[in-house]
């Protein structure tokens, strides 16, 4: 009996070893397309998102990779410059203002972009309400006169015996 459990052992390991065994596959590493109006050096606010994803853990070229392009102050570049980004198909684009997520906005339907400091998102045609942006865009404002009531009512529910501001 005890021979038999053995031979049985014995079988079901290598029957096991007989499988191939694939290598584990690196992660998908993430490529973010940053699209910016102003030239490169002047361009503060994507030395600041890099320093904060430096923060975060996120390397540049050894667990995320970032793709900066830079219109150089000519707007009509913008367009290129998103269709190039969509062709590296980039899995995220950032647009840090109104014309840069317009061209976005026109280069894909698909990738996510999000945009920054855009002062009526809903106005402009980038999303359809703030509520429900919808498509493939979202993003922060603060800017929007639509805010302005929100505000209010969250100071008023913050300070209840609040009368004027």
């Amino acid at each position: 009996m005890n021979n038999r459990v053995t031979r049985i052992a014995l079988c079901t390991m290598l029957l096991a070893l007989s499988f191939p065994v694939e290598a584990q596959q690196p992660a998908k590493m993430p490529k973010i397309g940053y699209l910016g109006a102003r030239p490169a050096a002047s361009n503060t606010a994507f030395e600041q998102f890099l320093r904060e994803f430096r923060k975060l853990g996120y390397v540049e070229g050894k667990n995320i990779s970032i793709e900066p392009r830079y219109g150089e102050d000519k707007l009509d570049r913008l367009p290129a410059l998103a269709d190039e980004l969509v062709r590296l198909k980039v899995d995220v684009l950032l647009t840090p203002s109104t014309p840069v997520a317009l061209a976005a906005k026109s280069a894909t339907t698909a990738i996510p972009i999000v945009f920054l400091n855009v002062s009526d998102p809903v106005a402009v045609g980038l999303i359809d309400s703030l509520a429900r942006p919808g498509g493939n865009i979202t993003g922060i404002t603060n800017i929007v006169s639509v805010l302005a009531g929100k505000r209010l009512e969250l100071l008023k529910e913050s300070i209840p015996k609040l009368s004027r501001v």
